[in-house]
C-alpha cells in the first residue's frame, strides 16, 4: 500500500506539474492573443492616420498647384506687358526730347508781339531820353 501511495503521490505530483504547466501556456496564450489583439488596433489606427493625413497631403498639394498655376499665369501676363514698357535707353531720349520741348516755355504770337512792341517803345524811350 505504501508503494500504492507513494505512486499516487507520484502521478499526482506529475498531473499537478501538468496543470501547472498548461496554465503557464494558457495565460502565454491569453497575453499573446492580447498583445496580437492590440497590435492589430494599432496598425488600424496607423493606417487610418496615414488616410487622413494622405489626404491631408493631397488637399495640400492642389493647393499648391492652384497657386502654381495663378503665379505662372501671372508670370505669363506679366512677361507679355514687359514688352509694352520702354526701355531705359528709350527713357533717357525721351526725357531729352522732354528737356528740349518744354510746352510751358512756349510764348503766344500775340504775347510775342506785344513783347516786342515793348522792348521797341522803351528802346525808343531811351533813345528820344539821350537827345
Amino acid at each position: 500500500m505504501a508503494n500504492q501511495d507513494a505512486e499516487q503521490d507520484y502521478i499526482g505530483s506529475i498531473l499537478a506539474e501538468f496543470n501547472t504547466k498548461i496554465r503557464d501556456f494558457e495565460e502565454k496564450n491569453r497575453i499573446m492573443k492580447e498583445r496580437i489583439l492590440l497590435i492589430g488596433q494599432n496598425l488600424v489606427d496607423i493606417r487610418v492616420k496615414n488616410n487622413q493625413d494622405m489626404l491631408g497631403m493631397k488637399k495640400d498639394l492642389e493647393v499648391v498647384k492652384m497657386e502654381i498655376k495663378r503665379i505662372k499665369s501671372f508670370v505669363e501676363s506679366a512677361a507679355s506687358e514687359i514688352t509694352n514698357f520702354a526701355k531705359k535707353s528709350e527713357l533717357a531720349v525721351l526725357s531729352k526730347q522732354a528737356k528740349i520741348f518744354q510746352p510751358t516755355e512756349f510764348v503766344r504770337k500775340q504775347d510775342l508781339e506785344r513783347q516786342v512792341e515793348q522792348i521797341l517803345q522803351q528802346k525808343l524811350k531811351a533813345l528820344e531820353g539821350k537827345k
